[in-house]
Protein backbone atom coordinates (compact mmCIF):
# COMPACT_ATOMS: atom_id res chain seq x y z
CA UNK A 1 0.00 0.00 0.00
CA UNK A 2 0.89 3.45 -0.73
CA UNK A 3 2.16 5.54 2.49
CA UNK A 4 2.87 8.76 0.62
CA UNK A 5 -0.50 10.36 0.42
CA UNK A 6 -1.21 12.15 4.09
CA UNK A 7 -4.71 12.51 5.51
CA UNK A 8 -6.86 15.34 5.69
CA UNK A 9 -7.07 16.04 9.68
CA UNK A 10 -8.90 18.25 12.13
CA UNK A 11 -7.41 21.17 13.34
CA UNK A 12 -4.98 21.08 16.57
CA UNK A 13 -5.19 16.93 16.59
CA UNK A 14 -2.41 15.08 18.21
CA UNK A 15 -2.06 11.32 18.58
CA UNK A 16 -0.36 9.19 21.34
CA UNK A 17 0.97 6.14 20.04
CA UNK A 18 1.31 3.73 23.23
CA UNK A 19 3.34 0.95 23.79
CA UNK A 20 3.79 -2.07 26.59
CA UNK A 21 7.41 -0.31 28.01
CA UNK A 22 11.02 -2.51 28.51
CA UNK A 23 14.14 -2.22 30.28
CA UNK A 24 15.38 -3.18 26.63
CA UNK A 25 15.87 0.21 25.45
CA UNK A 26 15.65 -1.13 21.52
CA UNK A 27 12.08 -1.79 22.26
CA UNK A 28 11.15 1.39 23.56
CA UNK A 29 13.34 2.74 20.65
CA UNK A 30 11.05 0.73 18.46
CA UNK A 31 7.43 3.03 19.73
CA UNK A 32 9.43 5.95 18.92
CA UNK A 33 10.28 5.01 15.15
CA UNK A 34 6.71 3.92 14.82
CA UNK A 35 5.73 7.19 16.13
CA UNK A 36 7.79 9.41 13.82
CA UNK A 37 6.71 7.33 10.70
CA UNK A 38 2.71 7.72 11.70
CA UNK A 39 3.68 11.26 12.40
CA UNK A 40 4.69 11.31 8.53
CA UNK A 41 1.93 9.08 7.81
CA UNK A 42 -0.68 11.45 9.55
CA UNK A 43 0.61 15.03 8.88
CA UNK A 44 -0.09 15.82 12.80
CA UNK A 45 2.31 15.04 16.33
CA UNK A 46 2.69 11.73 17.02
CA UNK A 47 4.31 10.85 20.56
CA UNK A 48 5.18 8.13 21.93
CA UNK A 49 4.50 6.32 26.09
CA UNK A 50 4.40 3.34 27.67
CA UNK A 51 2.49 1.72 30.09
CA UNK A 52 5.37 0.07 32.51
CA UNK A 53 9.14 -0.20 33.05
CA UNK A 54 9.31 3.08 30.73
CA UNK A 55 9.39 7.13 30.17
CA UNK A 56 6.94 8.71 29.63
CA UNK A 57 4.08 7.10 31.01
CA UNK A 58 1.07 7.95 29.79
CA UNK A 59 -0.18 10.21 32.20
CA UNK A 60 2.85 12.19 31.75
CA UNK A 61 2.64 12.43 28.05
CA UNK A 62 -1.21 13.58 28.12
CA UNK A 63 0.04 16.08 30.54
CA UNK A 64 2.87 17.14 28.23
CA UNK A 65 0.85 17.15 25.19
CA UNK A 66 -2.85 18.06 26.52
CA UNK A 67 -2.15 22.05 26.77
CA UNK A 68 -0.80 22.25 22.88
CA UNK A 69 -3.83 20.58 21.27
CA UNK A 70 -7.84 20.06 21.06
CA UNK A 71 -8.45 16.82 19.60
CA UNK A 72 -5.79 14.08 21.22
CA UNK A 73 -6.31 9.96 19.91
CA UNK A 74 -4.63 7.64 22.29
CA UNK A 75 -3.82 4.40 20.14
CA UNK A 76 -2.02 1.29 21.75
CA UNK A 77 0.72 -0.29 20.29
CA UNK A 78 -0.91 -3.82 21.13
CA UNK A 79 -1.20 -6.81 18.78
CA UNK A 80 -4.90 -7.97 20.76
CA UNK A 81 -6.75 -6.61 22.90
CA UNK A 82 -6.07 -8.46 25.99
CA UNK A 83 -5.58 -6.66 30.18
CA UNK A 84 -4.05 -3.41 28.91
CA UNK A 85 -5.79 -2.41 26.15
CA UNK A 86 -8.75 -3.15 28.08
CA UNK A 87 -8.33 -1.95 31.54
CA UNK A 88 -4.74 0.14 31.72
CA UNK A 89 -5.07 2.28 28.49
CA UNK A 90 -9.02 2.91 29.21
CA UNK A 91 -8.37 4.32 32.54
CA UNK A 92 -5.65 6.42 32.00
CA UNK A 93 -8.21 7.83 29.22
CA UNK A 94 -10.81 8.24 31.61
CA UNK A 95 -8.24 10.07 33.92
CA UNK A 96 -7.49 12.41 31.16
CA UNK A 97 -11.08 13.14 30.61
CA UNK A 98 -11.74 13.92 34.11
CA UNK A 99 -8.56 16.89 33.99
CA UNK A 100 -8.14 18.31 30.99
CA UNK A 101 -11.79 19.91 29.94
CA UNK A 102 -10.82 21.84 26.93
CA UNK A 103 -9.04 18.71 25.02
CA UNK A 104 -11.26 16.31 23.25
CA UNK A 105 -9.61 12.58 23.95
CA UNK A 106 -10.29 9.70 21.33
CA UNK A 107 -9.57 5.82 22.25
CA UNK A 108 -8.51 3.54 19.11
CA UNK A 109 -8.59 0.13 19.01
CA UNK A 110 -5.70 -2.39 19.34
CA UNK A 111 -3.74 -3.31 15.92
CA UNK A 112 -6.04 -6.52 15.80
CA UNK A 113 -6.86 -8.35 12.61
CA UNK A 114 -5.55 -6.25 9.60
CA UNK A 115 -5.47 -6.70 6.05
CA UNK A 116 -1.67 -4.87 5.83
CA UNK A 117 -0.72 -7.22 8.65
CA UNK A 118 -1.66 -10.04 6.96
CA UNK A 119 -0.08 -9.12 3.90
CA UNK A 120 3.18 -8.56 5.58
CA UNK A 121 3.55 -11.96 7.42
CA UNK A 122 2.66 -13.51 3.78
CA UNK A 123 5.96 -11.32 2.59
CA UNK A 124 7.85 -12.84 6.22
CA UNK A 125 6.46 -16.24 4.84
CA UNK A 126 8.04 -16.06 1.67
CA UNK A 127 11.14 -14.74 3.19
CA UNK A 128 11.91 -17.95 4.88
CA UNK A 129 10.71 -20.20 2.02
CA UNK A 130 13.88 -18.77 0.13
CA UNK A 131 15.98 -19.14 2.70
CA UNK A 132 15.23 -22.78 2.88
CA UNK A 133 15.17 -23.20 -0.83
CA UNK A 134 11.27 -24.12 -0.96
CA UNK A 135 8.03 -23.09 -2.95
CA UNK A 136 4.40 -23.05 -1.46
CA UNK A 137 3.35 -23.63 -5.28
CA UNK A 138 5.56 -26.94 -5.72
CA UNK A 139 6.53 -27.54 -2.69
CA UNK A 140 4.68 -28.51 0.74
CA UNK A 141 4.69 -25.73 3.35
CA UNK A 142 3.16 -25.77 6.41
CA UNK A 143 3.01 -22.49 8.09
CA UNK A 144 2.67 -22.25 12.42
CA UNK A 145 2.35 -18.56 13.54
CA UNK A 146 3.03 -17.95 17.11
CA UNK A 147 1.66 -15.27 19.51
CA UNK A 148 3.17 -14.81 23.03
CA UNK A 149 0.08 -16.15 24.56
CA UNK A 150 -2.51 -14.56 26.69
CA UNK A 151 -5.17 -15.59 29.75
CA UNK A 152 -8.06 -13.57 27.51
CA UNK A 153 -10.00 -15.76 25.45
CA UNK A 154 -10.92 -12.70 23.03
CA UNK A 155 -6.89 -12.39 22.44
CA UNK A 156 -6.14 -15.90 22.17
CA UNK A 157 -8.98 -16.41 19.66
CA UNK A 158 -7.89 -13.73 17.21
CA UNK A 159 -4.52 -15.68 16.70
CA UNK A 160 -6.46 -18.43 15.62
CA UNK A 161 -8.40 -16.73 13.07
CA UNK A 162 -5.36 -14.80 11.80
CA UNK A 163 -4.06 -17.73 10.72
CA UNK A 164 -6.77 -18.65 9.39
CA UNK A 165 -6.80 -15.97 7.03
CA UNK A 166 -3.42 -16.26 6.50
CA UNK A 167 -4.08 -19.68 4.93
CA UNK A 168 -7.38 -18.73 2.82
CA UNK A 169 -6.35 -18.31 -0.90
CA UNK A 170 -2.85 -18.90 -0.48
CA UNK A 171 -0.58 -22.02 -1.71
CA UNK A 172 0.34 -23.30 2.44
CA UNK A 173 -0.21 -26.57 2.82
CA UNK A 174 -1.58 -25.70 6.70
CA UNK A 175 -1.40 -22.54 8.84
CA UNK A 176 -1.37 -23.38 12.50
CA UNK A 177 -1.83 -21.48 15.58
CA UNK A 178 0.59 -21.69 18.71
CA UNK A 179 1.71 -19.44 21.66
CA UNK A 180 5.02 -19.35 23.30
CA UNK A 181 3.26 -19.66 26.77
CA UNK A 182 0.34 -18.59 29.13
CA UNK A 183 -2.22 -20.96 27.28
CA UNK A 184 -1.95 -24.22 24.93
CA UNK A 185 -1.39 -25.21 22.40
CA UNK A 186 2.31 -24.37 22.59
CA UNK A 187 5.01 -23.92 19.86
CA UNK A 188 6.72 -27.35 20.54
CA UNK A 189 3.78 -29.11 20.37
CA UNK A 190 2.16 -27.69 17.10
CA UNK A 191 5.78 -28.47 15.59
CA UNK A 192 5.74 -31.84 16.40
CA UNK A 193 2.11 -32.58 15.07
CA UNK A 194 2.75 -30.71 11.91
CA UNK A 195 5.73 -32.88 11.78
CA UNK A 196 3.53 -36.11 11.38
CA UNK A 197 2.18 -35.04 8.02
CA UNK A 198 5.91 -35.01 6.66
CA UNK A 199 5.80 -31.62 4.90
CA UNK A 200 8.99 -30.29 2.60
CA UNK A 201 9.50 -27.23 4.85
CA UNK A 202 7.91 -25.40 8.41
CA UNK A 203 7.96 -21.96 8.16
CA UNK A 204 7.43 -20.19 11.52
CA UNK A 205 6.38 -17.18 11.73
CA UNK A 206 6.61 -14.97 15.51
CA UNK A 207 3.87 -12.96 15.87
CA UNK A 208 5.72 -10.42 18.12
CA UNK A 209 5.86 -6.78 17.29
CA UNK A 210 9.92 -6.36 18.95
CA UNK A 211 12.90 -8.76 18.83
CA UNK A 212 12.90 -9.31 22.43
CA UNK A 213 13.19 -12.63 24.69
CA UNK A 214 9.93 -14.23 23.27
CA UNK A 215 10.58 -13.99 19.76
CA UNK A 216 14.47 -15.06 20.50
CA UNK A 217 12.62 -17.99 22.42
CA UNK A 218 10.43 -19.06 19.00
CA UNK A 219 13.82 -18.81 16.84
CA UNK A 220 15.08 -20.92 19.10
CA UNK A 221 12.80 -23.63 19.73
CA UNK A 222 12.22 -23.67 15.71
CA UNK A 223 15.95 -23.80 15.22
CA UNK A 224 15.60 -27.05 17.52
CA UNK A 225 13.30 -28.47 15.66
CA UNK A 226 14.81 -28.17 12.37
CA UNK A 227 18.02 -30.24 14.28
CA UNK A 228 15.40 -33.15 15.75
CA UNK A 229 13.49 -33.46 12.54
CA UNK A 230 15.81 -34.10 9.31
CA UNK A 231 13.36 -34.83 6.90
CA UNK A 232 11.84 -31.31 7.33
CA UNK A 233 13.21 -28.13 7.05
CA UNK A 234 12.45 -25.68 8.94
CA UNK A 235 12.78 -21.68 9.93
CA UNK A 236 11.60 -18.89 11.41
CA UNK A 237 10.96 -15.40 10.48
CA UNK A 238 11.56 -11.91 12.33
CA UNK A 239 8.90 -10.30 14.13
CA UNK A 240 7.01 -7.01 12.96
CA UNK A 241 9.34 -4.47 13.48
CA UNK A 242 8.56 -1.19 12.39
CA UNK A 243 7.45 -2.25 8.99
CA UNK A 244 5.40 0.18 6.71
CA UNK A 245 2.42 -1.76 7.26
CA UNK A 246 2.39 -1.77 10.67
CA UNK A 247 2.16 1.91 10.15
CA UNK A 248 -0.81 1.71 7.74
CA UNK A 249 -2.82 -0.29 10.36
CA UNK A 250 -1.47 1.89 12.78
CA UNK A 251 -3.07 5.20 10.61
CA UNK A 252 -6.45 3.07 10.00
CA UNK A 253 -6.93 2.31 13.62
CA UNK A 254 -6.31 6.55 14.18
CA UNK A 255 -8.86 7.06 11.27
CA UNK A 256 -11.41 4.98 13.12
CA UNK A 257 -10.76 6.65 16.39
CA UNK A 258 -11.16 9.68 14.68
CA UNK A 259 -14.30 9.04 12.91
CA UNK A 260 -15.81 7.73 15.92
CA UNK A 261 -16.36 3.74 14.60
CA UNK A 262 -13.84 2.01 16.70
CA UNK A 263 -15.59 -1.33 17.52
CA UNK A 264 -14.54 -4.20 20.39
CA UNK A 265 -15.01 -8.03 20.03
CA UNK A 266 -17.62 -7.04 23.74
CA UNK A 267 -19.77 -10.26 23.22
CA UNK A 268 -16.93 -12.23 23.28
CA UNK A 269 -14.99 -10.32 26.10
CA UNK A 270 -14.99 -11.83 29.50
CA UNK A 271 -14.92 -8.20 31.10
CA UNK A 272 -18.66 -8.13 29.83
CA UNK A 273 -20.14 -11.82 29.45
CA UNK A 274 -19.81 -14.53 31.79
CA UNK A 275 -17.66 -17.10 29.46
CA UNK A 276 -16.81 -20.30 30.66
CA UNK A 277 -13.70 -21.09 33.16
CA UNK A 278 -13.20 -16.81 33.29
CA UNK A 279 -16.69 -16.64 35.76
CA UNK A 280 -14.56 -15.12 38.51
CA UNK A 281 -12.67 -12.28 35.91
CA UNK A 282 -14.25 -8.86 36.38
CA UNK A 283 -13.90 -5.59 35.10
CA UNK A 284 -14.64 -2.10 36.42
CA UNK A 285 -12.47 -1.46 39.95
CA UNK A 286 -11.61 -4.98 40.30
CA UNK A 287 -10.12 -5.17 36.72
CA UNK A 288 -8.24 -1.73 37.80
CA UNK A 289 -6.52 -2.34 41.03
CA UNK A 290 -5.17 -5.73 39.22
CA UNK A 291 -3.47 -3.40 36.46
CA UNK A 292 -2.06 -1.35 39.50
CA UNK A 293 -0.76 -3.91 41.29
CA UNK A 294 0.22 -5.50 37.64
CA UNK A 295 2.13 -2.13 37.47
CA UNK A 296 3.68 -2.16 40.53
CA UNK A 297 4.92 -5.16 40.58
CA UNK A 298 7.06 -4.53 37.62
CA UNK A 299 8.54 -1.94 38.71
CA UNK A 300 9.90 -3.78 41.88
CA UNK A 301 11.41 -5.85 39.04
CA UNK A 302 15.41 -5.60 39.11
CA UNK A 303 15.83 -8.33 35.72
CA UNK A 304 13.50 -9.39 33.39
CA UNK A 305 15.98 -11.03 30.81
CA UNK A 306 15.05 -14.80 32.02
CA UNK A 307 11.37 -14.27 32.16
CA UNK A 308 9.52 -10.97 31.78
CA UNK A 309 6.55 -11.56 33.14
CA UNK A 310 7.30 -12.65 36.74
CA UNK A 311 6.73 -10.83 39.30
CA UNK A 312 7.88 -10.23 42.51
CA UNK A 313 4.73 -8.39 44.19
CA UNK A 314 4.48 -6.17 46.94
CA UNK A 315 2.36 -7.77 50.32
CA UNK A 316 -0.13 -5.01 49.48
CA UNK A 317 -1.56 -2.58 47.10
CA UNK A 318 -3.06 0.23 48.32
CA UNK A 319 -4.93 2.64 45.85
CA UNK A 320 -6.50 6.09 46.44
CA UNK A 321 -9.18 7.64 44.65
CA UNK A 322 -8.79 11.20 43.05
CA UNK A 323 -11.09 12.04 40.88
CA UNK A 324 -13.13 15.40 41.19
CA UNK A 325 -15.47 14.44 44.54
CA UNK A 326 -12.70 12.83 46.65
CA UNK A 327 -10.15 15.45 45.54
CA UNK A 328 -12.50 17.95 46.68
CA UNK A 329 -12.39 15.99 50.11
CA UNK A 330 -9.20 16.28 50.62
CA UNK A 331 -7.76 13.05 48.68
CA UNK A 332 -4.53 14.11 47.82
CA UNK A 333 -3.67 14.92 51.32
CA UNK A 334 -4.48 11.63 52.22
CA UNK A 335 -2.83 9.87 49.25
CA UNK A 336 0.21 11.38 50.47
CA UNK A 337 0.11 10.82 54.25
CA UNK A 338 -0.87 7.22 53.37
CA UNK A 339 2.60 7.36 51.28
CA UNK A 340 4.54 8.72 54.39
CA UNK A 341 3.30 6.66 56.57
CA UNK A 342 4.36 3.54 54.65
CA UNK A 343 7.58 5.38 54.32
CA UNK A 344 7.89 5.66 58.34
CA UNK A 345 6.66 1.99 58.90
CA UNK A 346 9.55 -0.54 60.30
CA UNK A 347 8.10 -3.13 58.21
CA UNK A 348 5.27 -2.47 55.76
CA UNK A 349 5.78 -3.98 52.03
CA UNK A 350 3.12 -1.42 50.43
CA UNK A 351 2.54 -0.23 47.45
CA UNK A 352 0.16 3.26 47.26
CA UNK A 353 -0.98 4.68 43.97
CA UNK A 354 -3.59 7.02 43.06
CA UNK A 355 -6.48 5.90 41.09
CA UNK A 356 -9.04 7.36 38.56
CA UNK A 357 -13.06 7.22 39.83
CA UNK A 358 -14.14 4.35 42.10
CA UNK A 359 -17.62 4.86 41.56
CA UNK A 360 -18.40 6.00 44.97
CA UNK A 361 -18.81 9.39 44.15
CA UNK A 362 -20.25 11.54 47.64
CA UNK A 363 -18.57 9.05 49.88
CA UNK A 364 -14.90 9.82 49.74
CA UNK A 365 -11.68 9.57 49.73
CA UNK A 366 -12.28 6.00 48.89
CA UNK A 367 -9.16 4.06 50.06
CA UNK A 368 -9.15 0.62 48.46
CA UNK A 369 -6.85 -1.87 50.07
CA UNK A 370 -5.93 -5.14 47.97
CA UNK A 371 -5.61 -7.97 47.84
CA UNK A 372 -7.47 -7.51 51.08
CA UNK A 373 -10.23 -6.14 48.97
CA UNK A 374 -11.59 -3.94 51.43
CA UNK A 375 -12.45 -0.13 51.00
CA UNK A 376 -12.52 2.49 53.52
CA UNK A 377 -14.62 5.46 52.83
CA UNK A 378 -14.74 9.13 53.95
CA UNK A 379 -11.00 8.81 54.96
CA UNK A 380 -9.33 11.89 56.58
CA UNK A 381 -5.63 12.66 57.02
CA UNK A 382 -6.05 12.17 60.39
CA UNK A 383 -7.52 8.51 59.68
CA UNK A 384 -4.46 7.07 57.58
CA UNK A 385 -2.13 6.34 60.55
CA UNK A 386 -4.65 4.32 61.78
CA UNK A 387 -5.22 2.32 58.23
CA UNK A 388 -0.57 2.11 58.36
CA UNK A 389 -0.84 1.12 61.60
CA UNK A 390 -3.34 -1.34 62.44
CA UNK A 391 -3.91 -2.47 58.40
CA UNK A 392 -1.36 -2.45 56.67
CA UNK A 393 1.43 -3.29 59.69
CA UNK A 394 -0.81 -5.42 61.42
CA UNK A 395 -3.36 -6.70 59.65
CA UNK A 396 -6.54 -5.53 61.60
CA UNK A 397 -9.11 -3.79 59.37
CA UNK A 398 -10.19 -0.59 60.81
CA UNK A 399 -13.90 -1.46 61.05
CA UNK A 400 -15.42 2.20 61.52
CA UNK A 401 -14.06 2.94 58.65
CA UNK A 402 -15.05 0.08 55.79
CA UNK A 403 -17.08 1.16 53.16
CA UNK A 404 -17.91 -2.08 51.89
CA UNK A 405 -16.07 -5.08 50.85
CA UNK A 406 -15.59 -6.72 47.60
Amino acid sequence: MSLERPDPVLDDDAVLLVGHGSRREESNEQVRTLAAKLESRLSVPVDAAYIELAEPSIDDAIESMAPTCRTMTVVPLSLFAASHVKNDVPLAVQRARATHDDTEFRFGSHLGIHPSLVDLLDERARAVESDLGVDREDDDVAVVLCARGSSDPDSNGDVHKLARLLYEGREFTRVESAFIGVTTPRLEETLHTVARDRPDAVVVLPYMLGDGVLTGRIVDKAETFDEEYPYVDAGASGPLGTDDRVVETLADRYREARTGSVEMSCDTCKYKVELAGYEDDEGGARAMLRSLVHQAEHADRSDVDDDPHVHDAPEKHVAVCTNQTCAASGAATVLERLRQGVRDADDCDVHVSRSSCLGQCGDGPIVAVYPDSVWYGGVTPDDTDRIVSSHLERDRIVSNLVHQSL
